[in-house]
């Protein structure tokens, strides 16, 4: 009996590995065997048809009216605008300098502050135009190159698109005496005294109808002008008997006329610009000799921000300063700044 138990034992452990041999080579054939991907498509579940139901609404936009305040925000009918320029030269000899020449210093100077105000269909204009020169010659002292005030101001309503009725108030004088220098001979001259502050000075009210087509040209047809012309220093009337006009035992005479302003101020070209005004002045009840004539010219070339080449011109036509027309014209090189 003892020697038979191992024997069964044997036997036992023997058919177990052969079931667990079987059992496992079925399994490897049931793992490779062919499945028909079609057969399980058809039993797919398809995850849209079980999804948690949404519900969607169409974008709708839609216009909104959004007041604004304009509390913060103003407008500014005011355009001002100033500009300055200074001119300097300077010319030294030796005193054995072959070609010969004079020493010299000239200073001139220009400002201009304008100003507007545009609110249609009224419009006011204002101009302050102060010009002084000097300039000293070794020998021969100071004296004048240039010297004129100029105050205009324009109020204006507007009639249609380039006509407008204005009323204009011009005050123009100088700042300094002036002389005329008659040469005697010999480095000599004599200085006669001929003109200071308001001797003579104008103020001039003027009413009538302005053509104005574009910014940069302005025609003003005074119908109805009067003028004042004062000369308060009655010691000029030494060299200028005429008085520029005015009785010598007064200071101011007055005049009706007819006059016609053309203003032009454009860039002609890059960096070039030209301000001309031209002013014709017909008094009533007087000669057409006594008509007066001025044009003043500045034209002026930038080289950079601050340099510029200037070149100033007046040419002028009154029996009441002169029997023959007069002239003036000046070339410098200088700063010029305007602002804005």
């Amino acid at each position: 009996m003892l020697k038979t138990k191992p024997v069964l034992l044997l036997i036992i452990l023997s058919v177990v590995c052969a079931f667990s041999a079987n059992a496992q080579t079925d399994t490897l054939k049931k793992d490779t065997v062919k499945i028909d991907t079609a057969i399980l498509n058809k039993y797919r579940i398809d995850s849209r048809k079980n999804a948690i139901p949404t519900r969607s609404r169409p974008v709708q936009i839609q216009r909104e009216q959004v007041p604004v305040s304009m509390l913060d925000y103003k407008i500014n009918y005011w355009k001002k605008a100033i500009t300055f320029g200074l001119n300097f030269s300077q010319s030294a000899f030796s005193n054995n300098y072959s070609a010969g020449g004079v020493s010299a210093v000239a200073l001139g100077s220009n400002f201009i502050y304008h100003t507007e105000y545009n609110k249609a269909p009224f419009s006011y204009v204002s101009e302050l135009n102060l010009t002084y020169g000097v300039s000293k010659n070794k020998g021969q002292g100071k004296r004048k190159t240039n010297d004129r005030i100029y105050f205009d101001n324009k109020v204006a309503s507007q009639l249609s698109k380039s006509w407008y009725f204005f009323g204009a108030l011009t005050f123009e004088s100088q700042f300094d005496k002036g002389f005329n220098y008659v040469d005697l001979g010999n480095g000599k001259f004599d200085a006669q005294y001929i003109s200071n502050f308001m001797s003579p000075g104008y103020l001039t009210e003027s009413l009538g109808f302005e053509y104005k087509p574009t910014g940069w040209f302005d025609l003003r047809l005074g119908t109805g002008t009067a003028r004042q012309t004062f000369v308060l220093d009655h010691d000029i009337k030494r060299y200028k008997p005429d008085n520029y006009g005015v009785d010598t035992l007064k200071t101011i005479k007055n005049d009706l006329a007819f006059q016609v302003v053309a203003l032009l101020d454009k860039d002609i070209a890059k960096n070039i610009h030209l301000n001309t005004r031209y002013a014709l002045f017909i008094p009533y009840g007087q000669e057409l000799k006594f008509i007066t004539h001025r044009i003043d010219l500045t034209l002026t070339a930038k080289v950079n921000r601050l340099i510029s080449a200037t070149v100033n011109g007046t040419f002028l036509y009154d029996r009441h300063t002169s029997d023959q027309a007069q002239g003036y014209e000046g070339i410098g090189l200088g700063m010029l700044y305007r602002f804005p």
